[in-house]
């Protein structure tokens, strides 16, 4: 692409305005560099704007997406004293926890 049509859509003070506008202080350079950037950007836009996509049906996500997790089924439960005794503290058959809201221990 050559300058003239990377300068087309948009100008050196278009990206001077935005970037005062968005309090950004620019050099020389940076706007002569931001304003083909954006200008190539939007040359890229445009060209996706022009795509026929007459029978193409919208989507969310560019790949199909499956569910990776299995079906939740139940199962035969743990056992109650193995589990327990691999606890920090257990008592009567529970978890024993701090106490909690200024319960009394």
């Amino acid at each position: 692409m050559d300058d003239a049509a990377a300068g087309s859509r948009i100008d050196a003070e278009q990206v001077a305005k935005v970037a005062a506008l968005a309090r950004l202080r620019l050099d020389d350079g940076e706007l002569e560099r931001f304003t083909h950037q954006l200008a190539d950007i939007l040359d890229h836009a445009a060209d996706i704007e022009a795509l026929d996509l007459e029978g193409v049906e919208p989507m969310a996500h560019p790949v199909r997406i499956v569910n990776v997790l299995r079906a939740d089924e139940p199962g035969a439960p743990l056992d109650r004293d193995e589990v327990l005794s691999q606890a920090p503290a257990a008592e009567d058959g529970q978890f024993r926890v701090p106490p909690v809201l200024g319960e009394a221990p």
